[in-house]
């Protein structure tokens, strides 16, 4: 072997040394910063073909490369059993499989002589860099899921309003076989985005161990090399398949090479020949946009047998993990605060949580039909979700199975009371209309609130006049306040006297039957 490959003037140089300066090996390696070794393996090379230098300074680059470098400069050509590569390419894409073990395997099933295990991953890269320049990642199978979004857009009819829109398009491709998915959404949302991975391991019927994505904010909440933080709704539905999700280094394109080829492919061979369609609804999208996928995915690779069909068949596909049985339910994570009534407010509802939490900040997670609170990762209440405006867990109340009245009165209410007595009635007014009357002190803290804002006198004024309309509510007070209906004295006839008017008859005209018209 002529040794480690070097540039081709560094090897024009040291050849000159040798036949034309008639250099040592010594002196040409310390010239030239080579190894010793790697001069005498050029140099030997170039005297087994009898080559001159005259023959070398007109020879060009590439036959010379050719002759040094080339395979059968390796002793590999004469009496060498040749390694199917096709084949330990597929085999290292397995789990556990390694180069030592194919080549440990190989010399074990050839007869007559075979190549040592560097000649052996040495022809073993030459090969791989013929049929991919830039496969650098020996994927397992099974193992890794590269997604991304395509920067071509698909035009589609929205059937609601009879625009055509641009319509994004989502591309999945697995590692080891380059099985290859897209998806057509409107839009790049955190829903949208989980949607579309939701159809992707569908259509791969099974789960990859890792979904390697770009740096988008629906997947990722902060990007960062070391330590990235994923969006809690993509988290969360990873959790759901048992997968995990690890963000591309930004402006590294080639830690995702594998879903640019793909995204590439798409393009070409699936929304290149929709560009002329007429396409309505993204379900319409979706099914012409896989009949294409189809064939993309059984079109024969040029310089390799199969397909990547056939290659997901071999070996994604028995790798994958199992789909779980149910679909992933959409959920929202929310940070609330436990007010005084020792309820979280959620999308315009109370639910209840144990009363020692009251001041503290907790998590929720809301799905469509529940609601779990959890305290640094635990648990501390579930609610089914319905109509009412309260959901109130008996359990969490500090006066369980006590009536109101004999409870120590609230600070609420002890503030209301030196405010002025109309204010501590409506106080008492409000609680009492509960059900659970720790429902009543949110509004109630909202009446006490407004001392501060238009004064203890004008707020008593205000609770005396929603006490004479029966409008015992926080949203009454202080909408008095804020028309100063509080400052008008209200008159104790509120019916006007009738005026006098050519118009208006009086009762006597109607005392005989009325009047002839």
């Amino acid at each position: 072997m002529a040794g480690r490959r070097i540039n081709m003037r560094k090897t024009r140089e040291l050849l000159r040394l040798h036949l034309v300066g008639g250099m040592s090996r010594r002196q040409i390696a310390a010239c030239c910063g080579l190894g010793k070794t790697v001069v005498s393996g050029h140099i030997r090379r170039v005297q087994e073909m009898g080559l001159s230098w005259d023959d070398i300074e007109k020879m060009p680059g590439e036959k010379l490369e050719e002759l040094l470098y080339g395979e059968s400069c390796l002793r590999s050509v004469a009496g060498y059993a040749q390694p199917k590569w096709e084949e330990v390419a597929k085999e290292l894409r397995k789990k556990g499989v390694t180069r030592q073990l194919l080549w440990e395997e190989y010399r074990e099933g050839v007869e007559g002589k075979s190549y040592s295990y560097s000649q052996f991953c040495e022809l073993y890269s030459r090969w791989k860099a013929g049929v991919d320049p830039v496969m650098h990642f020996e994927h397992v199978a099974g193992e890794k899921c590269f997604v991304d979004y395509s920067g071509m857009k698909l035009r589609v009819i929205d059937p609601e309003t009879g625009e055509v829109r641009d319509a994004e398009v989502f591309v999945a491709a697995l590692g080891a076989s380059n099985y290859t998915f897209a998806d057509v959404t409107w839009s790049q949302t955190k829903e949208e985005f989980v949607g579309s991975h939701q159809r992707a391991v569908e259509f791969f019927g099974g789960v990859p161990r890792i979904f390697v994505l770009d740096n988008l904010k629906s997947g990722v909440k902060k990007a960062d090399w070391y330590e990235p933080e994923l969006n809690g709704f993509f988290n969360d539905f990873l959790y759901h398949l048992g997968a995990v999700g690890i963000p591309g280094r930004p402006r590294k394109p080639r830690d995702k090479a594998k879903v640019e080829n793909a995204v590439l492919q798409v393009e070409r061979r699936v929304l290149a020949p929709l560009r002329n369609r007429t396409l309505i609804g993204l379900e319409e999208a979706r099914t012409e946009v896989m009949e294409q996928i189809f064939k993309l995915n059984a079109r024969p690779f040029q310089k390799m047998e199969g397909s990547r069909e056939s290659l997901f068949e071999e070996l994604d596909k028995p790798a994958l993990q199992i789909l779980p049985s149910e679909r992933w339910t959409p959920t929202t994570w929310k940070r609330v605060k436990v007010h005084i009534d020792y309820h979280v407010e959620i999308s315009k509802h109370y639910f209840s949580v144990p009363y020692q939490y009251i001041g503290q900040e907790l998590e929720a997670k809301i799905t469509q039909d529940l609601v779990e609170i959890f305290r640094k990762g635990k648990v501390v209440a579930t609610h089914q979700r319905t109509r009412s405006r309260y959901t109130t867990n008996p359990e969490h109340m500090p006066s369980s199975h006590r009536e109101y009245r004999d409870w120590d009165p609230p600070r609420l209410v002890v503030r209301a009371k030196e405010i002025g007595p109309c204010t501590a009635e409506l106080i008492d007014r409000i609680l009492l209309s509960k059900h659970h009357p720790e429902q009543g002190y949110r509004p109630c803290l909202g009446i006490v609130r407004l001392a501060k804002r238009f004064s203890e006198e004008r707020l008593e004024r205000a609770c005396r006049r929603a006490l004479v309309h029966s409008s015992f509510s926080y949203r009454a007070v202080k909408s008095i306040l804020q028309k100063g209906l509080d400052q008008i004295e209200e008159d104790p006839d509120p019916t006007p006297p009738v005026g006098q008017h050519d118009n208006i008859r009086g009762a006597a005209i109607y005392a005989e039957g009325g009047q002839q018209c």
